[in-house]
């Protein structure tokens, strides 16, 4: 409603004036609201980004230390250095006690470094046995009969060696077939040609008896087959096989 004012003039009725004054404050408190709204949402946002990151750190944290003994326990997946030096101090005593026992000339201590899995350990428990015998034609043989008889058990080059030495005693025909026999055992393309050169050798200056030339090129082509295909085909078999070879020619017509 207008009113008229002095001077003919209407003026503004009371209530559009306090309309006029209430349109101002209204749109202010909107854009105050909406404001206030997005400074809580980005609040919640960064709230639950902040969580989100806690949760992945937890969920990459390093596992406990394997120290840790638990509630009730002093258990330790980690050993310390006396639990790893614990095994190696009885694997030396044992092994000191095995090659000690060889060295008496106990043979059941073959049986016992083969069961092991550790060719190092045979080898050396075999030559001591090897030693304990050296002095000994008797011995020596015993040893090498306790081998032959055992599929398991095998010949190293020590015993090879010392059967080579021991042959040399008494070269005879029996003798030479178990010598190269027993040789060709150790698998060793270079010791067998040793051998065969050896007995070439005494066969030349008479002193194997009762071995012809065609019973020595046998024994010594057989024998042959007696190492691995992995010995045959080395470096040191290619010259063994030339060796034989030659050997044959010789022997087919022996001057």
């Amino acid at each position: 409603m207008l009113k008229v004012t002095h001077g003919g003039k209407r003026g503004p009725d009371a209530k559009e004036v306090a309309r006029g004054v209430q349109k101002p404050n209204m749109g202010t408190l909107f854009i105050t609201s909406f404001f206030l709204l997005g400074i809580i949402i980005f609040a919640l946002y960064l709230r639950h980004n902040a969580s989100s990151s806690s949760d992945d750190s937890a969920g990459h944290a390093l596992p406990p230390d394997g120290r840790f003994g638990g509630l009730f326990g002093v258990h330790s997946e980690t050993p310390s250095p006396d639990d790893k030096a614990a095994p190696d101090v009885e694997d030396a005593e044992r092994r000191a006690s095995l090659l000690a026992r060889a060295a008496s000339g106990e043979r059941e201590t073959l049986d016992e470094a083969l069961s092991s899995g550790d060719a190092k350990l045979y080898d050396e428990v075999l030559n001591a046995l090897v030693l304990s015998v050296s002095e000994s034609d008797a011995g020596l043989l015993a040893l090498v009969s306790y081998i032959t008889r055992a599929e398991s058990l095998r010949v190293n080059r020590g015993l090879a060696e010392a059967l080579m030495l021991n042959w040399q005693k008494s070269p005879g025909r029996a003798a030479t077939a178990k010598m190269l026999h027993l040789v060709a055992l150790a698998d060793d393309a270079s010791l067998y040609q040793r051998a065969v050169e050896l007995a070439l050798q005494f066969w030349r200056a008479g002193r194997v008896q009762d071995l012809s030339a065609a019973e020595l090129r046998a024994l010594a082509d057989g024998e042959y087959w007696v190492l691995t295909s992995h010995s045959r085909s080395s470096g040191a078999g290619f010259l063994l096989k030339r060796m034989l070879a030659h050997l044959r020619r010789e022997l087919e017509d022996p001057k």
